[in-house]
């Protein structure tokens, strides 16, 4: 009886886990810089006003700020992905950080979070590959405009890093 129940309860944790994933945005691409320079670029705030926000505010560190700042004359807590924060990472080969909607456009999406997952693979002196990943995009209105729009802004954002070392 116990088996049973331990494997109808597995299986029960699975589908939630895969439910709670939602739709993800995937995005691949070759960067012509080294590894480190690429994890930099993510990781600290003069790599992220190199190509992604002109302001930013990151504490490195597990759920420390991970906040880009695009519209600066909006009011504080109205700028940019105020709130979200580092979830884990490996040195040179992954980093996660939470994600949320436009402030004023996607209300929910800003409370409830997405995440990014960004993987690091050198393959070679000076060639990285990217693997990002933006999950967690639930089903509604609203969820469904967050999901095309960052579609969208993320492969801009990826262009704008590859651009750099180009």
């Amino acid at each position: 009886m116990k088996t049973i129940t331990l494997c109808s309860l597995v299986l029960l944790m699975q589908n939630l886990i895969f439910s709670q994933e939602g739709r993800k945005i995937e995005l691949v691409e070759e960067i012509n810089t080294d590894v480190i320079e690429v994890w930099n670029c993510w990781t600290t705030e003069e790599g992220i006003k190199s190509f992604f926000a002109p302001e930013c505010d990151i504490e490195f560190k597990i759920g420390g700020k991970y906040e880009c700042y695009f519209t600066l004359t909006n009011e504080i807590g109205l700028r940019g992905s105020e709130d979200c924060k580092i979830l884990s990472y490996l040195p040179y080969k992954m980093l996660s950080f939470s994600w949320g909607g436009r402030a004023k456009i996607h209300p929910t999406v800003r409370k409830e979070k997405t995440w990014v997952v960004i993987e690091f693979e050198k393959l070679g002196k000076n060639t990285t590959k990217i693997k990002f990943t933006n999950l967690g995009y639930k089903d509604g209105e609203e969820w469904d405009d967050a999901y095309t729009f960052f579609t969208n802004a993320w492969a801009g954002v990826l262009k704008q890093l590859k651009e750099k070392y180009n």
